[in-house]
């Protein structure tokens, strides 16, 4: 027997499913969250769960908000179990399963007039973001915000009716200005390099094309804080909610599986307050950029590391990838040899040790984490995790075949086709262009360089473009597995 999960049901549950010791109806709104994905559940709800069952910060509940029409699904599951959401940390000796609580509502994804008036009400004080890599309006290769985007100039033009959540961020603020209310602080949860100061340069770079006092206003008196988050968290699917009912006894239409480590390392910057998150493990620090710079260069950077190979080889899970001896030691070669010299010291960190624990945490068997989600939106991905350590190599003068190795592999995935002839369905927003330009350097591995939007300056490197192009016309000729083989036997 299962029991279905609900607010009227969470007395059934099972003893071995913790379950809030809080008060629902004790919750008060304070934070609007953009993004109600798996990552925002199994990692800020589970930090305020944890505060909220302390018996603090109660008027620091969430509401969930959207802009999208495909977030109405999750909107609709969430709905039906009362915007509870059952988590399940497992590795390989603990597995345990939780009940939270911490949403109180979830509001129309698209209905940006609902929104902005959540936005304009003197309760909610900050804004939360993960909304993920490519959702910053930004240039790859630049890191520069873009306000040449179609969405940002149709907002800019039409400041009443906005369509993205910056446009919608933007509408509640001017409500909130317009009432003599203290701003929100918005603060974003997703994986980029300065997300803060990314935020803000959208926020700020998207009112300058409406009205550049109000832009003013915004730097002057809104608070972006810089913040590292990790927590490994894959998709659900029916293999998740499967072992959520035959282990747990729970019956939740959309569960969280995630690794038990999770971090939060947070700027204390905020405009209207906030909750006491120092109580249940965040770090609040000064400056986030050492801890972020270590966790997107060595976890992020391994990531890709492992995803293209493995992939190319037809390798369905994260842990079986890291089985594999070749991707296990292409990992630790590359990292060890040309991502972490490029990481500054971290307080309170050994570096070593650090990168031995995402090596470990990579290893999970319990995860189901898989191989095609850490591929996924590569054209994003790589310009923050990737080329930028490309780039500080070759200004220092060091060498860059691992790197080379790294985005030929991604060129070669980007073909469209493993090492043994499966077709690789598309896995980017950008794949069509990704795709005929990857078969076009096939012959001409430049062609996948050129595009300036993603490499930048990295991309006119004579050295790198010769590493690069060696490690593509070996990929093709020999392989993955032989080309592996030979740049861990430093004969690449």
């Amino acid at each position: 027997m299962t029991v279905k999960l609900s607010l009227a049901t969470l007395p059934d549950l099972p003893a071995k499913v913790a379950r809030p010791t809080y008060d629902r109806a004790s919750l008060k709104a304070g934070i609007v969250h953009f993004g109600v994905g798996n990552f925002h559940r199994s990692h800020q709800a589970i930090y305020l769960d944890e505060l909220f069952n302390t018996g603090l910060g109660h008027d620091w509940a969430i509401v969930g908000a959207g802009v999208f029409e495909g977030e109405k699904a999750g909107q609709a599951k969430l709905a039906g179990q009362d915007w509870l959401t059952s988590v399940v940390e497992q590795d390989s000796g603990h597995m345990s399963a939780r009940v939270t609580s911490v949403m109180v509502d979830f509001l129309t994804p698209g209905d940006a007039a609902a929104v902005i008036e959540r936005l304009a009400d003197p309760a909610i004080r900050i804004v939360s973001l993960t909304i993920t890599e490519g959702g910053y309006f930004i240039d790859p290769a630049s890191g520069i915000f873009n306000p040449t985007h179609p969405d940002i100039v149709a907002d800019a033009q039409n400041v009443a009716a906005p369509r993205t959540v910056f446009g919608i961020i933007l509408a509640g603020l001017r409500r909130r200005r317009q009432d003599g209310v203290v701003p929100f602080t918005v603060m974003s949860c997703d994986n980029i390099p300065h997300n803060g100061r990314v935020t803000a340069d959208a926020v700020i770079g998207l009112a300058r094309l409406a009205d550049e006092t109000f832009a003013d206003w915004i730097r002057d008196n809104v608070a972006f804080p810089n913040s590292m988050v990790d927590r490994i968290t894959p998709a659900t699917t029916d293999r998740e909610r499967g072992i959520l009912a035959s282990d747990f006894g729970v019956e939740d239409s959309w569960p969280v599986f995630c690794e038990p480590f999770k971090q939060w390392v947070m700027e204390d910057h905020f405009t209207d307050g906030r909750p006491a998150l120092e109580k249940v493990g965040v770090q609040f620090v000064h400056d986030v950029a050492p801890f972020e710079l270590m966790k997107i260069r060595i976890l992020n950077g391994g990531h890709a590391t492992i995803a293209y190979p493995a992939g190319l080889m037809d390798i369905h899970f994260v842990h079986e990838a890291m089985e594999n001896p070749l991707v296990r030691a292409f990992l630790a070669k590359l990292e060890r040899e040309e991502i972490m010299p490029t990481v500054p010291p971290v307080p309170g960190v050994v570096l070593e040790e650090y990168c031995q624990l995402i090596e470990r945490r990579f290893s999970n068997p319990k995860i189901g984490d898989t191989v095609r989600r850490l591929c996924l939106d590569g054209s994003n991905r790589q310009p923050k995790f990737i080329i930028p350590t490309i780039s500080d190599r070759l200004k220092a003068g060091a060498g860059i075949s691992g790197l080379a190795l790294e985005s030929a592999l991604w060129c070669r995935y980007c073909f469209g086709v493993t090492d043994s002839g499966a077709i690789i369905e598309p896995n980017d927003p950008s794949w069509d262009r990704l795709q005929r330009t990857a078969q076009a350097a096939k012959n001409a591995p430049a062609t996948w360089l050129a595009m300036e939007d993603i490499y930048g300056d990295v991309g006119k490197s004579a050295a790198f473009a010769a590493a690069f192009g060696d490690s593509l016309d070996m990929l093709w000729q020999l392989g993955t597995q032989e080309t592996l083989t030979r740049y861990l036997g430093d004969r690449l």
